[in-house]
């Protein structure tokens, strides 16, 4: 049932149908000639008038019960069209249409009203959307709320949007310029009476009937069609100054306001239109901020707020009571509140805007802030999911890890300290030298290893907090190159002059020696790896160059995942990379991994320059 519906049928269309079947009534009562009696009559006036007042809303029904008693008093019998507004047959007819008017509006405004009350667009959804439902709540907070249910739209504003298409203001302009327009038009009509046909006053009267339709809308334009009909029968019709002409009175009326519905529908349509194309604006406006990626609750809301003024809150039903979710804007504390049902458990309130807001906008800022919670909660619950997974995947690896990479050398490192127990044995100075070697070696391979454990760990949970401050590539290259468990062979090419870099001492000099180990493992003999540097712009950029193997193009971006090893005969973890890569990009820097002319792996790394007034402060303190 819409809204239309629920307030009755409209003046325009009542009143115009309804005049028409009063008109018709009395036709026949005149060309039956007495055979349709005075009862009949006003039976069926009365029966007109009673079923279109059930029908029509409530505005209409004075003005129906007035052309009914009309009828009932012109038409009952010869001479018929003749006003006869006094006697008892008058005032029977007057007290018959009373009746029935306000009988038949009253029931048909109750049955509608108790049909569903309160009367209300319906801009929730219960269950689906689109489908409306009432929405269980708390109670009223004496605000203008309904208890859980959707925003109410009071009686009298429903009366009054269908009263006035055009607007308040216009709808009294009209109202003023009939109460002083039509008598001085009246005046102009008489003084030009002898030149101008009863004809002409009727065409100038509806006239300027229309032009009070389009100037105030339909009840002005009923006002002033009523009143126009008076003012010709009284100055215009023979015999004059007699109100006795009710065929003319009749005629007239039903041309006017059949005009004027027309007027007003078309002003009604109009309006619409412009609010549909609003309505259909700040929609697309909202489709193209949320396809835009503003797509959580706050930024709907935003967007209604801008787009609507006042304040707008999205609350939760959790555990019986309503939880505020997200909010924007703000209002007055007496500022009446509407609620928009989304669902069973969700609700939108809006409140202190400038200007009603229409019940499909509000709706769809309703639904669009549900899909934005729901989308952000399975956000929420991805990245979720992908951390466990990954945390599992972290775990997996380092069980793994465990059981091979660390449990090797632990019992190599045990067996060598067994052997250098057994008193049974004599060993030489060589064989304990050897034992020794092989045990401070195993040693550390375990410190390197559960170093980078240590180290993807940090970066894995996000504690890494790197102390960036201007350092200079020579004093960190010769110490990441003496970290390293064996001597190397690698020449540092650093040009002289070359800029201070930005960078963490500590994770620079943990970056080049995991760089450096790896280089050295797949150079051959002879060609020893190549740290070089340069300045690009505002970057320094440092490449660690090998001749080894190679990495296939495919692989180069995964040889920095965790737990990724291309050479099985390599001892380790395959973290050495995966932490290089994260203490770069920590200290905001970039590392990528490119082929070497002739054959090998060049990872090149880049940092940032750093600034003139940092360099002066480095300078003072050194």
């Amino acid at each position: 049932m819409n809204g239309s519906t629920r307030r009755g049928l409209a003046a325009p269309y009542a009143l115009v149908t309804g005049y028409a079947a009063l008109l018709a009534i009395g036709t026949v009562a005149a060309a039956l000639h007495g055979r349709f009696s005075a009862t009949g009559v006003l039976i069926a006036a009365a029966a007109v008038v009673t079923v279109w007042s059930f029908l029509a809303e409530p505005l209409a029904v004075i003005p129906l019960a007035v052309v009914g008693w009309l009828t009932a008093v012109g038409f009952s019998h010869p001479p018929y069209a003749d006003l006869r507004l006094t006697g008892p047959r008058a005032a029977n007819a007057a007290i018959v249409m009373g009746a029935c008017a306000l009988t038949a509006g009253g029931l048909g405004l109750l049955m509608r009203w108790s049909s569903n009350r309160p009367i209300l667009e319906n801009v929730g959804a219960g269950g689906e959307a689109g489908q409306p439902g009432a929405e269980p709540g708390p109670a009223g907070d004496g605000r203008g709320r309904l208890a859980g249910g959707p925003p109410t739209v009071g009686y009298g504003a429903l009366m009054v949007k269908a009263a006035y298409a055009v607007g308040a203001r216009r709808a009294l302009l009209g109202v003023l310029l009939a109460l002083v327009g039509l008598p001085l038009l009246t005046a102009l009509l008489v003084l030009a009476r002898p030149d101008l046909s009863l004809t002409d006053d009727l065409l100038i009267y509806l006239v300027a009937v229309v032009a009070l339709a389009v100037t105030g809308g339909f009840w002005p334009a009923v006002l002033a069609a009523a009143s126009a009909s008076l003012l010709l029968n009284w100055y215009f019709t023979p015999p004059l100054h007699t109100p006795d002409n009710l065929l003319a009175l009749l005629l007239f009326v039903t041309v006017a306001v059949a005009v004027s519905s027309v007027v007003h529908l078309a002003a009604s349509r109009a309006g619409q239109a412009a609010r549909s194309r609003e309505e259909a604006r700040s929609l697309l406006a909202l489709a193209q901020t949320v396809l835009g990626g503003a797509d959580t609750p706050a930024a709907v809301l935003d967007h209604l707020v801008q787009t609507l003024g006042g304040q707008a809150e999205l609350l939760e039903n959790v555990s019986g009571r309503w939880v505020k979710i997200a909010a924007s804007g703000s209002a007055g504390p007496s500022a009446p509140i509407t609620r928009v049902g989304v669902r069973s458990d969700l609700a939108l309130e809006v409140s202190g805007q400038p200007r009603p807001i229409a019940p499909g906008l509000l709706a769809g800022f309703a639904a669009q802030t549900a899909a934005a919670l729901d989308r952000e909660r399975l956000r929420t619950q991805a990245a979720q999911a992908e951390a466990l997974a990954e945390g599992n995947r972290m775990r997996t690896a380092l069980l793994a890890a465990v059981s091979h990479d660390l449990r090797t050398p632990l019992a190599s490192i045990k067996a060598s300290v067994s052997s250098l127990r057994q008193t049974d044995v004599a060993w030489t100075e060589a064989d304990e030298e050897a034992l020794l070697a092989t045990i401070e070696e195993n040693a550390d391979r375990l410190d390197g290893l559960i170093g980078n454990l240590l180290d993807m760990s940090r970066l894995h949970t996000g504690s890494l907090q790197p102390f960036l401050r201007p350092i200079t590539i020579d004093e960190v290259a010769p110490i990441a190159l003496r970290g390293l468990d064996a001597p190397a062979d690698l020449r540092l090419v650093v040009p002289d002059g070359m800029p201070l870099v930005l960078a963490d001492p500590g994770l620079l000099e943990r970056v080049l020696a995991n760089l450096f180990a790896n280089a050295l493992y797949h150079s051959p003999p002879g060609r020893p790896p190549v740290l070089q540097a340069h300045r690009a712009r505002d970057s320094i950029v440092l490449e660690v160059i090998d001749h080894g193997p190679g990495v296939p193009d495919a692989l180069k971006t995964e040889i920095f995942e965790p737990f990724r090893r291309f050479d099985e005969r390599k001892v380790g973890v395959g973290l050495g990379l995966a932490v290089a890569k994260g203490f770069t990009e920590a200290m905001g820097g970039a590392i990528v991994a490119a082929d070497t002319p002739g054959g090998g792996l060049t990872v090149r790394i880049t940092l940032p320059v750093a600034s003139r007034s940092a360099q002066s402060m480095q300078g003072a303190e050194s």
